[in-house]
């Protein structure tokens, strides 16, 4: 078990609007699906280090899902559209991380990228080590955790650059785009360098 599971998890049940949306993931039937990223951070960084979570503050909530037999940013648009249709209010944003490789290079730039193996792969590429993780419902109700850099940075409120995939320059603009230490004013903030 990655130190701080326990914790994530209490974090996690404490909120049920991100129980319930874990909830329609799993039940959405999308192949190895995950939430994860900012919607996570948010929660947990709104109740330890700002003014607590709210839902409508969350830009988007990114589901992960592993498909290799659906490839196409049409298939990331009909799993969005699933989850939309399951609960409309959650600004739902669908990624089969089996198909990344096949639109990165044009959307961010540089060489093109090897095709994902899993989605515990593709999650230790984000951004930031402290959303470079993502959590799911199993059919009894336990939450599993994917946390390739474990949770010490999640939990104890470090943004710190992940080089994995971003460069210093992509992580400089997301920085300056999320303000964290204003949102989460008990928030560390390593300048990428």
């Amino acid at each position: 078990m990655t130190t701080g599971e326990d914790e994530l998890r209490d974090l996690v049940a404490g909120s049920s609007w991100l129980t319930r949306a874990l909830a329609v993931v799993r039940d959405s039937g999308l192949p190895d699906a995950w939430i994860g990223a900012g919607a996570l951070r948010d929660l947990v960084w709104g109740e330890r280090y700002g003014n607590g979570f709210d839902p409508a503050r969350v830009r988007d909530v990114d589901v992960v899902f592993f498909d290799p037999a659906r490839l196409t940013r049409a298939d990331d648009d009909r799993a969005t559209t699933l989850l939309k249709g399951m609960w409309a209010q959650p600004p739902w944003e669908a990624r089969n991380q089996a198909a990344v490789h096949t639109w990165y290079a044009a959307t961010f730039g540089g060489d093109p990228i090897e095709p994902y193996r899993s989605v515990a792969e593709a999650v230790a590429t984000w951004p930031e080590y402290a959303t470079a993780v993502a959590v799911r419902l199993d059919q009894a109700g336990r939450l599993d955790v994917c946390a390739p850099y474990g949770l010490t940075d999640l939990l104890g409120g470090v943004w710190r650059h992940n080089p994995a995939r971003v460069d210093v320059t992509l992580s400089r603009q997301r920085l300056a785009r999320h303000r964290p230490a204003q949102r989460w004013p008990g928030v560390t903030v390593i300048e990428p360098g």
